[in-house]
């Protein structure tokens, strides 16, 4: 008898460490995820203009391609490569993310220069031209490239927050960030694709007069709600970027952009009053969407006149 209490002590000593690991494993991801917030912003913000012209019965499948792919992108490709890369080599992590980052300060800067010159028109409206299908196999592939930079970027922050020696932790915290933030990022997106939809039928089928105002404001209201969140995502894009680039250079050594926004963030928030907190990360993210924007006005010429010509040369000879 004493043995099987003492094996029922040892069963609910074991459950009990493994429930405080448990516990654990998701505090550190949720930690870890509200470090990644700003990618997790620009991801939600972007993916929206993928759907934007294609037919309102292909707008859930768009989503649900890109989101399968996130998952595998997340979990099958950059957990495994990200826990590698922190074993042997945590040193590359901060020159791949920075990587990441100028590409999305490239991305943002070259949808404000199509808002400043139209003429040239963007890689999107080009496409306009093809049919429904070729469309939306561009679309996708152009989501899915732009998804897996950004997937990258929200794994290493992420990895950068978690505070665990145990390789196995880590692995754990990682896959539930990237389950969790895919989820909800593109459980949003469907949301928001589907919106005039949901409207449409509150207006039409609502029972009540203020369920049928609501649908009618919801559709009229859409057009501008998606102008707003691709304006989001591309500052967002910027916003992201140039921080990762600033933070990338202070930890390779190169402090002074780093400490000259902070002096200045912190100088500007002393002047007032309240919300000091706030205005101090406000005038950080401005300044590092300032250099994420001048950063990505460098990156056009240099990609459009010397890396795509690159590209298209070895492809035309391979």
């Amino acid at each position: 008898m004493s043995g099987l209490l003492a094996l029922l002590d040892d069963v609910a000593a074991i459950a009990k460490l493994a429930a405080s690991q448990i516990d654990d494993i998701a505090a550190q991801a949720t930690k870890a995820g509200s470090k990644a917030a700003g990618v997790v912003i620009d991801d939600a913000a972007v993916t929206p203009k993928y759907v934007t012209g294609l037919p309102a019965t292909r707008e859930l499948p768009i989503v649900w391609k890109i989101a399968r792919a996130s998952f595998f992108n997340k979990l099958v490709i950059l957990l495994p490569i990200a826990l590698l890369l922190n074993a042997f080599l945590p040193w590359l992590l901060t020159p791949l993310l920075m990587i990441g980052g100028a590409y999305l300060c490239f991305e943002g800067a070259e949808k404000v220069w199509h808002l400043i010159s139209p003429h040239q028109g963007s890689h999107l409206e080009q496409a306009e031209t093809l049919d429904a299908a070729h469309l939306e196999e561009q679309r996708v592939k152009g989501a899915i490239k732009t998804d897996f930079i950004l997937s990258a970027e929200i794994m290493t922050i992420s990895l950068a927050a978690i505070e665990a020696d145990n390789v196995w932790v880590e692995g754990a915290v990682l896959a539930m960030v990237a389950i969790g933030i895919t989820a909800a990022v593109y459980g949003a997106v469907a949301l928001l694709v589907k919106a005039d939809d949901i409207g449409l039928k509150l207006s039409q089928v609502g029972r009540l007069g203020v369920t049928r105002w609501l649908g009618r404001t919801i559709v009229k209201s859409m057009p501008a709600v998606m102008t707003l969140i691709s304006s989001i995502g591309t500052a967002a894009m910027l916003w992201v970027g140039g921080n990762i680039i600033v933070h990338g250079l202070h930890n390779l050594g190169w402090h002074l952009p780093y400490e000259t926004i902070h002096h200045f963030a912190l100088t500007v928030s002393q002047q007032l009053p309240t919300g000091q907190g706030f205005v101090e990360w406000l005038v950080t993210a401005a300044a590092d969407g300032v250099i994420g924007l001048l950063l990505g006005f460098c990156l056009i010429p240099v990609t459009n006149l010397l890396l795509l010509p690159t590209v298209n040369l070895f492809r035309k000879t391979g």
